[in-house]
């Protein structure tokens, strides 16, 4: 009896070390699958999507609206912790043209200070779209503190502009109405560009689109 009782003891022991350290085991899984639920809400609340601020540009002329109708763009900014990326989606412009995109001081003449950003193709259907990557928002700013051209205060610029590429292209489409020949403007990366197409003045002058842009 005395050899029974002992054995049994000894296996009542080991059942309850096992159902111990079972127990132990689960809630030790429990609490890393809470922490690790944890971790994955924190890291969806730090990648929340950006804000996005979408707008629209406008033929730059009269001229513009009667040889291109349809001629029209959709802006879409989206802000990044250390700087915006900028979509220009086109459509109703010439097919298989060149476009070269500026940001401005002003929508049209004399445009202020201007920066080359971007050059853009359509394709057979007049359509194209363009991605760049800058600081798209209320702080978009040039400088020339001194050299050998000008100087000039920090100048915001708000506004945007697309050129045509090649001066030839809005002659042909009878978009410069009268002209003996094409003219030519220096927004392009060759400083030989056409006149422009598409502008942010359905904005105020001093109040650009990316002015909006927080």
């Amino acid at each position: 009896m005395r050899l029974s009782f002992t054995r049994w003891v000894k296996e009542f022991c080991l059942v309850a070390l096992t159902l111990l350290a079972f127990s132990a085991l689960v809630l030790l899984g429990a609490r890393s699958a809470d922490a690790s639920s944890l971790a994955n809400s924190l890291h969806k609340a730090k990648v929340q999507p950006a804000a996005a601020f979408i707008f629209t540009m406008v033929p730059a002329s009269s001229d513009i609206k009667a040889c291109l109708p349809n001629a029209k763009a959709t802006v879409t900014i989206t802000v990044g912790p250390l700087n915006d990326t900028l979509q220009l989606s086109v459509s109703g412009l010439a097919h298989n043209a060149g476009f070269a995109l500026f940001v401005i001081q002003l929508p049209a003449k004399p445009f202020g200070i201007s920066w080359y950003q971007s050059d853009m193709k359509t394709d057979l259907n007049g359509s194209g779209s363009v991605t760049a990557r800058g600081i798209f928002n209320r702080e978009t700013f040039s400088l020339s503190p001194g050299g050998p051209t000008t100087t000039f205060a920090p100048t915001h610029q708000y506004h945007l502009g697309l050129w045509f590429a090649d001066p030839q292209v809005p002659f042909n489409l009878g978009c410069e109405p009268g002209a003996p020949s094409p003219i030519i403007t220096p927004f392009d990366g060759d400083q030989v560009a056409g006149i422009q197409v598409l502008n942010t003045s359905n904005y105020p002058k001093n109040a650009g689109p990316l002015s909006h842009v927080a």
